[in-house]
């Protein structure tokens, strides 16, 4: 949902510093990062890992856009995953601790999303067709390749995000 009487990301021109190729990518990430926050304010606790009708739950798909824009900015820059990065794959989808909350994991993508806009911010353009490797069977993409689809992989997860933070919060507690 977008913050009331706003107009959506994209319409609102240019972010400050990102260079204007990157721009769709950046503001499809800020749309996101907005939406979430407006969509989880006083959403239950106890709905975070629940998965109606076996959809995954609203705290994967927070920790799931969290991990997946590090891994995916991790390959535009040439760099292998780190076996942090590996085990934060391996544990998405189950609770950190006891008391996690939807804010909590909002609050980990928000911090991902200026991380990313920082890294956009310092990509040069002519660097964009340069191939990179993704995961260990090196599949090729490109700089350009990586960002776009770290930009549109958030929004299919956000969408089903939506979805089920809308059904959860419907629920019978």
């Amino acid at each position: 949902m977008n913050p009331p009487n706003s107009l959506e990301v994209w319409l609102r021109g240019p972010l400050p510093d990102v260079p204007p190729l990157l721009q769709p990518v950046a503001h499809a990430l800020v749309q996101a990062r907005e939406e979430i926050d407006s969509a989880l304010t006083d959403f239950p606790a106890a709905g975070l890992w629940r998965r109606p009708a076996g959809a995954a739950s609203v705290g994967f798909h927070l920790q799931h856009l969290t991990g997946v824009l590090d891994r995916l900015l991790t390959y535009a820059r040439a760099e292998a995953l780190t076996p942090a990065q590996l085990a934060a794959l391996a544990a998405e989808g189950t609770s950190p601790h006891p008391d996690c909350t939807a804010a909590e994991l909002g609050q980990a993508f928000a911090a991902q999303v200026e991380r990313v806009l920082a890294q956009l911010r310092a990509t040069d353009e002519a660097t964009l067709t340069e191939g990179r490797g993704v995961g260990r069977a090196q599949v090729p993409s490109t700089v350009l390749g990586l960002l776009v689809h770290a930009a549109e992989h958030t929004m299919r997860h956000l969408g089903q995000l939506l979805v089920t933070a809308r059904i959860v919060a419907q629920e019978p507690r």
